[in-house]
Order: structure tokens, then sequence, then C-alpha cells
């Protein structure tokens, strides 16, 4: 009868409770909060009231805004890098404004929902980046310890 040291996934080689599998999913699941955001925005544009040229400014308008948003300040390349809370400003501005967009639109139980799902996604996200075990390439980085003065 195999042991605990026979497992086919020995511990930190991949397995499915390592931090890389869990730090892929949350980014893939990142992502489609983003496109997602940027559809509740269309529909919302397209659906508000006023005169159809309105509707039109508002549907290409508002998801083209939140998208050059991300693009400059909160994207993993963006071209402008500020400091963590600005960072998180313009996700809370653009994410959240898809929850409110889903709000606006009539469906206030799946706005709700977009919301949590954004704010457990961005503070899983916060978790991975500060553990360096769950980076991405998977590589643990060791920093040693400061030299003993004696």
């Amino acid at each position: 009868m195999p042991g605990p040291s026979d497992s086919p996934t020995p511990p930190g080689s991949g397995g499915v409770l390592d931090g890389r599998g869990w730090y892929t999913a949350n980014e893939v699941l990142a992502f489609l909060l983003e496109l997602a955001a940027l559809a509740c925005l269309s529909w919302w544009g397209f659906t508000v009231g006023g005169p159809a040229v309105l509707r039109v400014l508002l549907g290409i308008g508002a998801p083209l805004m939140a998208a050059v948003l991300w693009a400059l300040f909160a994207a993993p390349r963006a071209r402008l890098r500020p400091r963590l809370p600005a960072v998180l400003a313009v996700k809370a501005l653009v994410l959240g404004g898809g929850a409110a967009a889903l709000y606006g639109v009539g469906h206030p139980v799946a706005a709700v929902a977009m919301a949590v799902v954004v704010v457990v996604n961005t503070a899983v996200a916060e978790v991975f980046r500060r553990r360096p075990e769950a980076a991405p390439t998977g590589r643990v980085v060791a920093v040693a310890p400061p030299a003993a003065d004696g």
C-alpha cells in the first residue's frame, strides 16, 4: 500500500493545490471580469434613455473610456504604472462601473454578485502578489537573513 511519500505529485511540483494553478485561474477570472465590465458598460450605454445619438455615444464611449483608463493605469503592461492605491481606484472605477451598469439595466442581483466576485478576485490577486511562492514562474526567491552583529 502506497504511503504519503509515494504520492504521484510531490509537494510544490504543480499539484492541484499549489499556488501557480490558483494564480492562473484567478488571472483568467480577472480577465473575464474585465470583459464583462466592458460589455455591461456598453449594454447600459445602448439602453439608457434619450435620443439615439446619445445612446450610441454612450454605448461605444463608456466602454472605450473604461478600456483607455485600464490600459493606461491598471493593465499588467500599463503605459503609466501608479502606486497600488491608484491602480485599485482605477480597477474600482472600471469594474465597479460595470457592476453599476448592470444594476442600471435592471439586474440588481447580478450586479451585486458581480461586485462581490470582483472584490474577492482583487483581494486574492493582492494575496498572490505578496506571496513569492505563488508567482507565475513557480520559482521561490530566497532572501538571506540579515547578518548578525557580533
